[in-house]
């Protein structure tokens, strides 16, 4: 079964002076305000596209590394992802850098790091933005 999800933009005026909003049709969140200037200068309490992305991906990766491991018999006891992408004007997204700090009960270094670099390879937001965005990770087992 395939399952839509849908975000909605509102945008008025120019693109640097401008500003808007996005919505999640499920109202988990928004309206949340977006500008230029939180894209490209500083944040200043206001989200930007590749914000949304990073948030995506830490979420999509952390369920991906749940489920690798899980089926590997090492179910987590927690997963902390943190996922930043880097944008440059004129350019686009240059790289997205997910850290993972996971606490894996039983589970040896070796076969963690494996896990995790699956886990990154084969997330549905990693597939998607592989060949256009450097993708990297750093994991720590505690």
């Amino acid at each position: 079964m395939a399952l839509d999800s849908t975000a909605r933009a509102h945008w008025e005026g120019d693109l640097f002076s401008g500003s808007g909003t996005v919505s999640l049709d499920t109202g988990a969140a928004g309206p949340l305000e977006v500008n230029w200037k939180a894209r490209a200068e500083e944040h200043g309490g206001i989200t930007s596209p590749e914000e949304l992305i990073a948030a995506a991906h830490a979420t999509c990766y952390s369920m991906a590394l749940s489920n690798t491991l899980a089926k590997a018999g090492y179910p987590p006891a927690s997963l902390d992802v943190e996922a930043t992408a880097t944008f440059v004007p004129g350019t686009g997204i240059t790289q997205i850098v997910l850290r993972l700090d996971a606490d894996v009960p039983n589970i040896g270094e070796d076969e963690f790091q494996q896990a995790a670099q699956t886990a990154k390879d084969n997330c549905p937001v990693s597939k998607a933005l592989a060949g256009n965005v450097e993708i990297s990770l750093e994991a720590n087992l505690r």
